[in-house]
């Protein structure tokens, strides 16, 4: 049997957040400081990357609830769905990997566990928004072969108008990227 490198876990306050250190200060800040008070008010839940060997964080998403409104969809897409002002989905709001353990594929390997566990809750999701704010979430939207251009939008089904780099995917269409994405994943 090959061992596991990494593994997801919930986070908890057994792990230590201030050695993490991904590059971005905002990143950074959010996971030592601010997430904790985020789980606990209940605004997003806080997943993380673990190395097996060490025990050290090697990445983290969050995942919150979040909405579509109708009028921001494409007339096309629109057709078959119930005439709600908003559809519901699902919001990664942070990835971040730390510099020890980049260019390893966890930012695609965390996007694949988001999937997954969307596709998985009991909550219904019409789609998992993800938002590119820097250079990684569009390393990740490259290996997911979309077409990445800085300011410009992500574009796998539906673009909000206001927000010019979130993507979504519809909840069909988790489905065709777990599969996919999964067979090229060193990790899974």
């Amino acid at each position: 049997m090959i061992p596991v490198p990494f593994r997801f876990e919930t986070l908890g306050a057994s792990h230590d957040r201030a050695a993490f250190c991904s590059g971005d200060d905002a990143l950074d800040r959010y996971l030592q400081t601010q997430v904790t008070q985020d789980i606990r008010r209940r605004i997003a839940n806080c997943f993380v990357v673990v190395e097996v060997a060490t025990g050290h964080i090697a990445a983290y998403y969050t995942l919150s609830a979040a909405s579509i409104p109708l009028v921001d969809l494409p007339p096309d897409e629109t057709r078959r769905l119930p005439r709600y002002p908003t559809l519901p989905a699902v919001r990664i709001g942070r990835l971040a990997v730390d510099r020890r353990f980049q260019r390893r594929g966890l930012g695609e390997l965390m996007l694949m566990n988001a999937v997954h566990r969307t596709i998985q809750d009991a909550a219904a999701a019409f789609a998992l928004l993800v938002v590119a704010k820097n250079d990684l979430g569009d390393g990740i939207l490259s290996a997911l072969r979309v077409p990445s251009h800085r300011g410009q939008a992500q574009d796998l089904v539906s673009t909000p108008r206001d927000s010019p780099k979130d993507f979504s995917l519809r909840k069909g269409g988790l489905w065709g990227l777990l599969t996919g994405v999964g067979k090229n994943c060193q990790f899974c």
